[in-house]
């Protein structure tokens, strides 16, 4: 299904996670590179004709970085194309279980109220998961945890199939996908590091991955409309019966077993918690958190007020569904130009700006613009969460590798709730200071978070400098 272990941590020279015997090198210009690091992953050798994650010297830049080579080396990893063609699968099955579940609620009850909290649904368990069930993304091998992760949902939506299957039992169904997904998603990050290692091949995975979800938006439910003109709800929901079944074969004979991170020394729940404890603890863990989560809140304010700002233009269905499709067409143009035009270091020292203005476009709605200008600031907004490239690999290199399923588990969680809160307030806020002023706020609000993380990204980092150069103590030497 779709949209992140205790061996100790020792405090090292900055270098890349190992990964089948390779060791990627630290990209330069990260503001956040961190002075610990896991260490080396016993993943034994590379599946026979994986391309693996180191750059040669030859295709460096002056900086040390990897040249730019775009995508073609990341698509040359076969188990990643496992992964990836996985990913299309469950990501056409929940868009086409959206709309299809959302469409059976309503004709059963007719309540636009339930038939709405199919959609929210989706968002809610996303805490729950994201901090209860962690542990599993280490506990357990990453391949069983995946596969095991898309049968249960392969599960949950035969009982929606089953005929006569009341409302409640939907919904309860509805929430279990959600409540599975930051596992899952957890995991798959978490495997992208073995798969690609922790540098650039990562990096430019997690975009396809990220670049994939747009889409998905975009061709998905235009693809699931037309699915339930000629087959009834109950029947299109057969078809992600079908894609998470598929996804499960892709991910268990397409990738290597690995090991799990971490033994199961206590008590799941205990576990996570634990393990969630010991990530929010860090300051620079936490701060990329932050820098994850912030920006995602506050951009989803257009989205959900995009229905009712489309009124106010006059632009009816149509206008609304051209501004439904521009913050991906410009997240994807971003991630793609980022991914595939941009060095390493570049994309390093691009980063924090980034976050810093990609907020900005929402504070021009206050200009009044119309509807070919409102196009032009969304795809400029999602153009600007390019930021995530740089910060992807900050990220994975900061924490623990006993810690790297939770941490990723735990970040998949809060992006989600976040965008739920955001969506939530937006239109709170909207029913009391209008559509555009709540946009507008966003925006600036938003802005003001941002630079505030952006500066205490920057003071962590001087933190772990001059840790790096005390002089050991006597008893350390």
């Amino acid at each position: 299904m779709p949209e992140a272990e205790t061996k100790g941590t020792t405090t090292v020279p900055t270098q890349a996670r190992a990964t089948d015997g390779n060791t990627a090198p630290p990209a330069t210009g990260d503001p956040t590179t961190p002075t610990r690091d896991a260490a080396e992953r016993t993943a034994g050798p590379a599946p026979e004709g994986a391309a693996g994650p180191v750059t040669p010297p030859s295709e460096r830049d002056p900086e040390g970085a990897p040249a730019r080579s775009g995508y073609g080396p990341v698509f040359a990893v076969p188990e990643f194309r496992a992964v990836f063609v996985a990913h299309a699968f469950s990501l056409l099955g929940l868009v086409v279980s959206e709309i299809a579940l959302s469409v059976l609620v309503y004709g059963l009850t007719g309540s636009p109220l339930l038939s709405a909290l199919t959609f929210a649904l989706g968002f809610l368990p996303y805490l729950i998961g994201g901090t209860l069930l962690a542990g599993v993304a280490d506990r357990f091998p990453a391949r069983r945890v995946l596969v095991v992760c898309d049968l249960v949902c392969a599960g949950c939506v035969a009982v929606m199939v089953l005929p006569g299957a009341p409302v409640a039992v939907l919904l309860v169904m509805r929430a279990a996908l959600a409540l599975v997904a930051p596992v899952f998603q957890g995991t798959r990050t978490a495997t992208l590091a073995d798969v690609l290692g922790d540098g650039e091949l990562f990096v430019l995975g997690r975009s396809l991955l990220r670049i994939l979800s747009q889409s998905a938006l975009l061709a998905g439910f235009g693809t699931g409309g037309l699915l339930l003109t000629v087959v009834s709800p109950r029947h299109a929901l057969l078809v992600t019966v079908c894609t998470f079944l598929a996804s499960a074969v892709l991910l268990r004979f397409g990738t290597r077993r690995r090991p799990a991170r971490a033994d199961r020394g206590q008590a799941l729940v205990r576990d996570s918690l634990r393990g969630a404890r010991q990530v929010l603890a860090d300051r620079r863990i936490l701060v990329l958190l932050l820098l994850f989560w912030v920006p995602s809140m506050f951009v989803v304010a257009p989205e959900a007020l995009a229905a009712p700002y489309a009124e106010g233009l006059g632009a009816g269905t149509a206008g609304l569904g051209l501004l439904m499709c521009a913050l991906p067409v410009g997240t994807i143009a971003g991630e793609l130009f980022a991914g595939s035009r941009l060095r390493p270091a570049t994309r390093g020292r691009l980063t924090l700006p980034l976050v810093c203005v990609t907020l900005l476009p929402y504070a021009a709605y206050a200009l009044r613009p119309g509807l070919g200008w409102t196009l032009v600031l969304l795809v400029l907004a999602g153009a600007g969460s390019a930021y995530t490239l740089g910060l992807d690999q900050w990220f994975v290199r900061a924490v623990p590798d006993e810690l790297l399923g939770r941490a990723m588990t735990l970040n998949t969680a809060g992006l989600m709730t976040l965008q739920g809160v955001g969506m939530a307030l937006s239109g709170v806020v909207a029913e009391f200071a209008g559509v555009r002023t709540t946009i507008v706020g966003a925006g600036v609000l938003g802005t003001a978070a941002c630079v505030a993380l952006a500066v205490a990204a920057r003071r962590t980092e001087a933190d772990a400098t001059r840790d790096e150069e005390k002089p050991p103590a006597d008893g350390e030497r």
